[in-house]
Order: C-alpha cells, then sequence, then structure tokens
C-alpha cells in the first residue's frame, strides 16, 4: 500500500469518527432533553450546536437559519445573551462586506438588515434571532429605533 492510499485512509477514517461523535453527541442532547421534560422544540443549547457545526461545515446560512426559529421566551437570560454573541458573531462572518446593521428590540431577539436595491429607502431582512420576521421580508427603516453598525466592535 502506498503512502499516499494510507494517508486518504487515514483521512476517511477520521471524517467517520468525527460523524459519529457528532451523531452520538446529538443523540444524548435528545436524551437529556426527553429525560428532562418529555420530547420538545430544540432549544438554545441544540441551535447554538447545530449552528457551530455547520459553521464548521463552512455553511454560514445554515448555521444562521438554525436560530430564526429560536424562541426567546423558552430560553434564560443567560441563554438568550449566549445564542446572541454566537448568532452575531455568525452574522459578523457572513454579512460583514456588506452596510448591514443590526436591529435588536430586546434580549434574545435581533434581525441584520440592510439596504435593499430599490432606491425606496427600504430595509432587507438577511437573519433573524427568535423573530418573526424571516430573510427578504423588507422593512421600513423609520419604524426601527436603536438601529447599530453590524461590523465593529461587541454589540
Amino acid at each position: 500500500m502506498t503512502t499516499a492510499t494510507m494517508g486518504l485512509n487515514g483521512l476517511i477514517e477520521a471524517d467517520r469518527r468525527e460523524r459519529r461523535l457528532q451523531e452520538l453527541a446529538g443523540r444524548m442532547i435528545d436524551a437529556l432533553v426527553a429525560g428532562i421534560g418529555g420530547k420538545r422544540e430544540p432549544g438554545v443549547a441544540r441551535a447554538v450546536h447545530d449552528a457551530r457545526r455547520q459553521r464548521q461545515a463552512g455553511d454560514l446560512d445554515g448555521a444562521l437559519a438554525a436560530f430564526a426559529s429560536l424562541d426567546p421566551a423558552d430560553a434564560s437570560e443567560s441563554e438568550a445573551r449566549w445564542a446572541y454573541g454566537e448568532w452575531v458573531s455568525l452574522a459578523r462572518r457572513r454579512f460583514g462586506g456588506r452596510s448591514a446593521a443590526v436591529y435588536s428590540p430586546g434580549t434574545g431577539r435581533a434581525a441584520v438588515l440592510a439596504p435593499s436595491d430599490r432606491e425606496d429607502g427600504m430595509l432587507e431582512v438577511l437573519a433573524v434571532l427568535g423573530m418573526r420576521w424571516h430573510p427578504g421580508q423588507r422593512i421600513s427603516r423609520r419604524s426601527l429605533r436603536g438601529l447599530r453598525p453590524l461590523a465593529g466592535g461587541s454589540s
């Protein structure tokens, strides 16, 4: 067996081990959640885990989508802040080059918005965290108080 073949086989085996570990971690989280209060919607920890896994795979849009359906009412304040920190970090990676802004009406709820292609002063939703908005929706700038630039320091 050549060195190249041995190296390739080692990479394939390492990839299999990593996938098995991720599947095991997912089953353990599901079992813990089921033991606490029955089967329920994924919580903050599950959303963060899924988002991190997708980010590592290079799917930033998928990672941001993991946070879209998260309900901040089900989370403690520290969990909501944790989710926001992970989400805004992903948003900066994904939309940092655009003139995007962050709107956050409360703890655990936020949206990334950017000027729409039309010249009507509307903003387009790029990503959401715990809000009813969806990507692609157009929002009036006038109704948003506390809009901050996405790029830069802590939000």
